[in-house]
């Protein structure tokens, strides 16, 4: 069973050619409240990540995919992070990249893809992912696909001098939704 390709779409390990695509997300400003990143990253720092992206995830306990379209287009990253082979647990965060691409199902199938890997292939236990209380399309996604809210993390991030809730939201393998 094939399980990091869909219906409309499939995730994919990093390429070299990804090079601009990851550089255009993670310079993208208004995205740094999701990243918590605060400064610019150089293209030469992006290609020596790339350089590295091969390496397996028990050694570098992080994992990023490409979200394609059936056509090979890029439309976004997911990540498995904080990954703890002992614990059988990790993080996972997602991004479709352009606004017009939100809200079409794009996030749902690639969560539901990598849920499914994580569970099938890396035989973990547990995943959570951290999602400000103002992020309501994520936190609609990921309720969809069995993570519940356990925590309420007060004032966790300063966004814009203005301190922001966070939801910590976690999903047990056997919550099959």
């Amino acid at each position: 069973m094939v399980t990091l390709k869909g219906e409309r779409l499939y995730l994919r390990a990093l390429e070299p050619e990804d090079l601009e695509f990851v550089y255009e997300i993670e310079n993208s400003e208004g995205l740094w409240e999701i990243s918590q990143t605060v400064t610019p990253y150089s293209r030469f720092l992006i290609k020596q990540y790339l350089e590295q992206a091969h390496k397996d995830i028990f050694e570098v306990k992080q994992l990023r995919l490409v979200i394609c379209n059936l056509e090979h287009e890029t439309l976004g990253l997911i990540d498995v992070f904080d990954f703890d082979s002992i614990n059988q647990r990790a993080g996972i965060g997602i991004l479709v990249k352009a606004e017009v691409d939100r809200q079409k199902g794009i996030g749902s199938e690639a969560l539901y893809l990598l849920v499914n890997y994580c569970f099938m292939h890396l035989d973990l236990h547990q995943l959570y992912c951290n999602i400000s209380e103002t992020n309501i399309a994520s936190l609609k996604l990921f309720k969809k696909h069995g993570f519940e809210i356990v925590g309420l993390k007060k004032d966790w991030n300063k966004v814009n001098g203005n301190y922001k809730n966070e939801y910590l939201l976690q999903r047990i393998k056997s919550n099959v939704h």
